[in-house]
């Protein structure tokens, strides 16, 4: 079944690594992508050089000369052709994500789906790169903004959302005029060449091959040679908050410019008015979902302790119904982590937060008895703000179950941590939603009210404060990332007036 999925998305044994005008015969040193549900290779790929990333970086730059003269509109209809590609593709590609990160498999036809939506948005934002006229101070003259495309565009994604966060910018870019260079997770390679096949294929029937170019490598080979290099004007780059201090401290140190997503540490405030049906199936999806593995799940619930009991009891009987397993069986709910060390890490992370005084009230254990070594059980602790170890993300399915007495008090609980992506609340009181937010609420990029943290759509701008890094990528204005701003006056008189007044006469 892997084996037909993989031939259908164009994936061979020994798959080369790199494709910008064609793909390109990579001899790094091989990456074995396996299935974290089995521990079984899935295939094989030839990793890029770094002479591979100069000769995509070239192409790159070729074609760029064309593509940004492109009218934009235009862009937008290849944009819609891609969309569609990915249609068609939706249950193979969907399977695939599966596959390679773990995820189940609703979540990875879900993670398609993103990218079909993003394709859609910036076919309608390809007529819309609006810039502003201006009245000018000066007689005879006026005074606008214009947006130029940015140029060639560096994308790191992670393995968590191998496909969608990459389109997220390059949909973006690419009706902005730029071309994109993507550099995937190491740990999800396949998922990219098979999204780069389709879209070298729809490239390909326009003359444009190379508008979208992948170089999956190492570190040292593509991480660092694209991070410094100054052809590569916006580097946006997804994962840990350490991951994106380095590239923050290298493109700064060249002054370029960086799109930040990285950790979040989200907490869900369930108030005592709060509907508890509701709430519960939005915590445990959000805490569950993905094995924990969004930037988005719920690591944090603070409940208030009037329903503190009640709600815990019922929390855990819900954690108990979670059916854990193969994640390409429809009725899973969430299947492993991404890999042994992920596993490790979870691990060692309860042993600190019970050395902290934290105590387990749900889960906790590895599921050894199911195969491929990354299976876990989600994890519930009953744990104190003050502890450092609740400062802290861990990137799988641990819940930190605080309680509260006052809205003034949760709030600065919750603002306490050094991330600030997703955050919610739980109310049917209009003064409390209204307070949590207002500029004393939260201080997340995102604010929910009786939703969970996790889900964002595409029409909305996605990121988050902090050290979550303040980029952000999908919907919105966004867009505006991706290319420059020029302001324009253009002098329609015989008389040159100066601005504020200024006068200055020669002889």
């Amino acid at each position: 079944m892997d084996r037909v999925i993989l031939e259908r998305l164009g994936i061979a044994a020994g798959h080369p690594g790199a494709c910008a005008r064609q793909w390109i015969s990579t001899s790094g040193e091989p990456l074995a992508p396996f299935n974290p549900a089995t521990g079984k290779t899935l295939a094989r790929v030839n990793q890029a050089t770094r002479q591979d990333y100069e000769r995509v970086m070239e192409e790159a730059g070729e074609v760029w000369k064309r593509w940004r003269l492109f009218p934009a509109p235009k862009r937008g209809e290849i944009v819609r052709e891609f969309g569609d590609a990915l249609r068609h593709a939706k249950d193979d590609l969907g399977a695939l994500v599966t596959l390679e990160t773990g995820k189940i498999l609703a979540e990875g036809r879900g993670e398609v789906q993103e990218m079909i939506d993003i394709a859609d948005f910036a076919v309608g934002l390809s007529r819309q790169l609006y810039g502003l006229t201006m009245p000018s101070e000066r007689p005879g003259h006026r005074l606008y903004e214009q947006w130029h495309p940015l140029g060639r565009v560096g994308v790191i994604t992670a393995f968590n959302f191998p496909v969608a966060v990459w389109a997220w910018n390059a949909m973006l870019a690419a009706v902005c005029g730029d071309c994109v260079v993507w550099k995937p997770s190491p740990r999800t390679p396949l998922t990219a060449l098979a999204v780069q096949h389709i879209a070298h294929r729809v490239l390909a029937r326009h003359g444009f091959e190379g508008v979208f170019s992948l170089v999956a490598g190492s570190v040292e080979e593509i991480g660092e040679p694209m991070i410094g290099d100054a052809r590569l004007p916006l580097i946006s780059a997804t994962g840990s908050c350490a991951m994106g201090r380095r590239v923050g401290e290298v493109v700064g140190r060249r002054l370029g410019r960086t799109l930040l997503e990285l950790g979040g540490n989200n907490g869900v405030i369930l108030m005592d008015d709060a509907d508890p049906d509701l709430a519960l199936r939005a915590i445990v999806f959000g805490a569950v979902g993905t094995a924990g593995q969004r930037c988005t799940s719920i690591r944090r619930l603070f409940v208030q302790r009037g329903v503190e009991a009640a709600f815990m009891e019922r929390l855990q009987r819900a954690y108990a119904q979670v059916r854990i397993g193969d994640p390409m069986a429809e009725s899973t709910l969430m299947g492993p982590l991404v890999g042994p060390d992920a596993v490790q890490e979870m691990m060692n992370a309860i042993e600190t937060a019970r050395s902290q005084g934290a105590e387990l009230l749900y889960g906790g254990r590895r599921r050894d008895d199911l195969p491929g070594g990354c299976f876990v059980e989600p994890t519930i602790l009953r744990s104190s703000p003050r502890m450092p170890v609740v400062r802290q993300e861990v990137f799988a399915p641990v819940l930190h179950v605080m309680t509260f007495d006052t809205l003034d008090e949760v709030l600065d609980w919750h603002n306490d941590v050094p991330q600030g992506l997703s955050s919610s609340i739980f109310t049917t009181n209009l003064s409390h939603a209204e307070a949590f937010l207002s500029a004393r609420g939260s201080d997340c990029g995102i604010a929910n009210v009786n939703i969970g943290t996790s889900g964002a759509e595409i029409g909305g701008a996605f990121g988050g404060e902090k050290e979550t890094g303040g980029g952000r990528e999908s919907g919105s204005d966004s867009w505006k990332a991706y290319m420059r701003r020029q302001t324009v006056t253009i002098n329609s008189s015989r008389d040159l007036p100066l601005a504020q007044g200024i006068t200055f006469e020669l002889d």
